[in-house]
């Protein structure tokens, strides 16, 4: 048999590959793309129907050699690369970058590396798909073009070194979105009134279940009593103090629990998050790894799931009849429904071609291969496994019961309705295996109640008010944000976990123990970039071009209209946002010592440094007194005064809202300690007339705390006040800047 070469991406995965092929195979990697757009410039002619530039990078030059000697002695040339668009363009790159006759190459396939599907793989040899490679090829201008347009544009308009992109500025947008909402956020008041109940204790009876019933309605009126104050509240306990109550209904059905489909990319990443605590990138990086092999001891190396590349939750109809074959030997025939479950993806812009992620094969047992895999990998791998098994188990079965209890008193105008609900466990199905994560645990677990009659008494133990306040949407994590980014079709699978880490590398984005809050700089990019390009951060217009990539992968739309159509609008966008849009300073998150005005943060050849926006009525710089973009919670001392309450030190602190106040350093988050606070900046000099602090108005003058004093106070001369351009960075700046201090 004649030499064949086999190009693939990664050494691990080469490695893998070559232990089922054989001798008559060489299989090198290419490690990822073999070239690429040009850094330094945008690489794209728009003038000549958007033609790309690409370069080979120098750290490639020996690979490139190195490959052409190998397929110079090979008969044919097999490229096989992953089985996605990116894959299908590494894999055409690879055809142009190598000298090799186009005759002699042939494309393979395969969603995991096992040695069945390898083989099937290279009897069904293909040419190389053009139709993927224009898709992904559209993709990668469309986002040069707009990163390389936007990105100036921001450097000219805020700061250097900032970058925006097409699918990372919209998820940004989603960031600074929610927390807008939050911030506008006007909580609501309600109560929640809890019944302690119990049945009547029987004779020789040592223990009864006490269960809690929630009021529900009032007697009479139809939909659910909402009760908003406290006055409502108090008149409903005063008309069911000494009530009698009864049961007047009793509902009880049977309700089933299906499991969720196996893994997508999305939902991985979510749930790798939830139960696992890895970020995104993490739960990329490992499933890779199980992917393209683990050593197996005497087995070899052996991909151990599918492809983690994917938004289809299809699975083939052999993994499925193999799954069903093990929970029958494990867990008995009864573990199995009458048929098996078919899964499809609820997007419409799922490639239903791919397969789930799910294990090669389910006979391998997470225990039976846990000493060649380190704890991460360990704990993926079950993951998956678990999630594969329980999709074709059982529904879990659950017996629901509903009672709705009436409370009266005798000289009360108003009888209540309270209702209890019970959920018993009867069959656990697939819950005896694998349960989904929750993104919150809002949800209140439902145990049993014991066996009510319609009009039978209980014994009433007790009733507990429940002041509460509706909470705004949360904050994202990286769970949320990724699923946010799927439903709103933002990205495909592969870019949900290098596009929140690049919003995190640019201080966009902070996260704390995952959350994800919006940095002050992500905000005034997302404000800016709205402003001016209003439909690029849109998430319906993002949405949109991934269609149009979707169309043009299954060769219904060319490429170079399809660009065409994006780029004129986009051009004449930026000419105008260019033209018309005003600098912004980006707040330093401090007030100026002498007028009291915010402190910008401003760029000279010095560096970056601290100046009053009131130049140049005011004159005010200072060395930058924290990192642009920390992370970390601060707020300032304010140098010079105390607390006129109790000699504490005075904080310059924001409010939730974003407004800045000042307040004692006393004050601990429970509420108690000294609550002395202003919104008017304080002065250094004392109360001529008490000697207690001095605030300023903004437009003007001071005024005591305590009420005694009320007029102007002349503008001190300070040592470094000078006519220098605010521009520029002076040699020394004054030793007075505010002090940051960690918020505990």
């Amino acid at each position: 048999m004649p030499h064949n070469l086999v190009i693939v991406e990664s050494p691990a995965k080469a490695k893998t590959i070559g232990r089922f092929l054989g001798r008559n195979y060489t299989v090198k990697a290419s490690m990822g793309h073999i070239r690429d757009l040009p850094e330094g410039t945008m690489g794209i002619d728009v003038e000549n129907r958007f033609a790309p530039k690409y370069v080979i990078p120098k750290e490639k030059k020996a690979l490139i050699k190195e490959l052409n000697e190998a397929a110079a002695e090979a008969g044919t040339i097999f490229l096989a690369t992953d089985p996605d668009r990116e894959g299908e363009a590494i894999a055409w790159h690879l055809t142009h970058a190598i000298d090799i006759d186009k005759k002699t190459v042939r494309r393979v396939v395969f969603h995991e590396i096992t040695e069945p599907a390898i083989n099937e793989a290279f009897k069904h040899p293909r040419d190389i798909n053009e139709d993927l490679v224009n898709a992904q090829q559209t993709r990668r201008i469309l986002d040069r073009i707009v990163g390389y347009r936007l990105s100036p544009f921001l450097w000219k308009k805020l700061r250097g070194g900032l970058s925006a992109g097409r699918v990372q500025s919209a998820a940004l947008r989603m960031v600074v979105d929610r927390e807008k909402e939050i911030e506008v956020f006007v909580p609501q008041e309600y109560w929640r009134i809890l019944a302690s109940l119990a049945k009547a204790q029987a004779s020789g009876e040592s223990k009864r279940t006490v269960f809690k019933a929630l009021l529900h309605s009032r007697k009479g009126h139809k939909g659910k009593l909402d009760v908003t104050a406290k006055a409502q509240a108090d008149a409903i306990l005063q008309d069911i103090a000494g009530a009698a109550y009864r049961v007047s209904k009793v509902q009880q059905r049977e309700s089933q629990r299906k499991p969720t489909a196996p893994f997508t990319t999305s939902t991985l990443q979510q749930e790798a998050w939830r139960k696992l605590r890895y970020p995104a990138r993490k739960t990329m990086s490992v499933a890779q790894q199980l992917y393209e092999g683990i050593s197996l001891g005497s087995e070899g190396a052996v991909g151990l799931i599918t492809y983690m590349r994917t938004d289809s939750p299809v699975v083939s109809e052999v993994a499925i009849q193999e799954t069903r074959d093990y929970i029958r030997k494990r867990f008995g025939a009864d573990a199995l429904p009458h048929s098996h479950r078919v899964f499809t993806a609820k997007s419409k812009l799922a490639q239903e071609a791919h397969e789930a992620i799910r294990p090669t094969s389910v006979f391998r047992e997470p225990s039976q291969v846990k000493t060649h895999l380190n704890n991460d990998q360990f704990r993926l791998y079950d993951l998956v496994w678990k999630r594969m098994v329980a999709s074709q188990m059982h529904n879990a079965m659950f017996d629901a019961t509903t009672v709705q209890i009436e409370a009266a008193a005798p000289a009360a105008p108003h009888a209540y309705i309270f209702e209890a609900k019970g959920l018993v466990q009867k069959n656990a199905g697939f819950l005896a295996l694998y349960s989904e994560g929750k993104d919150t645990d809002d949800d209140e677990d439902e145990g049993a109640l014991p066996p009510m009659q319609e009009g039978e008494l209980l014994d009433f133990l007790g009733i507990d008010p429940q002041q509460k306040f509706t909470q705004p949407p949360p904050r994202y994590t990286e769970a949320t944000l990724v699923k946010a980014l799927e439903e709103n079709g933002i990205g495909r699978p592969s870019t949900y976990a290098p596009t929140i880490a690049t919003i995190q590398e640019r201080g966009y984005v902070s996260k704390d123990k995952g959350i994800l809050a919006p940095q002050q700089i992500g905000r005034m990019v997302t404000d800016l970039l709205q402003q001016s390009y209003g439909e690029i951060l849109d998430l319906g217009f993002t949405a949109r071009m991934e269609e149009g990539l979707d169309e043009i992968a299954r060769g219904e739309k060319p490429w170079v209209p399809f660009l065409s159509e994006f780029y004129a609008p986009f051009d004449e966008a930026v000419k105008v946002a260019t033209l018309t849009a005003v600098k912004m300073d980006e707040s330093a998150g401090e007030n100026c010592e002498l007028c009291g005005k915010p402190m910008v943060i401003k760029k000279s050849r010095f560096g970056l440094f601290m100046a009053c926006s009131g130049y140049p009525e005011c004159f005010r710089i200072n060395k930058l007194g924290k990192k642009v973009g920390n992370t970390k919670p601060i707020v300032n001392k304010v140098a010079g005064v105390k607390c006129p309450e109790d000699g504490g030190d005075l904080l310059q602190r924001r409010s939730r809202a974003g407004k800045t106040f000042y307040g004692c350093a006393n004050y601990k988050s429970d509420g108690t300690g000294c609550k002395f606070a202003t919104s008017l900046r304080p002065v250094v000099e004392p109360c001529p007339t008490c000697g207690s602090l001095l605030t300023a108005f903004p437009r003007g003058g001071v005024v005591c705390v305590k009420g005694d004093y009320k007029g102007r106070m002349p503008r001190p001369k300070r040592k470094d006040d000078d006519d220098s351009d605010p521009d520029e960075l002076p040699s020394e700046t004054t030793s007075e800047a505010p002090v940051p201090v960690a918020v505990p």
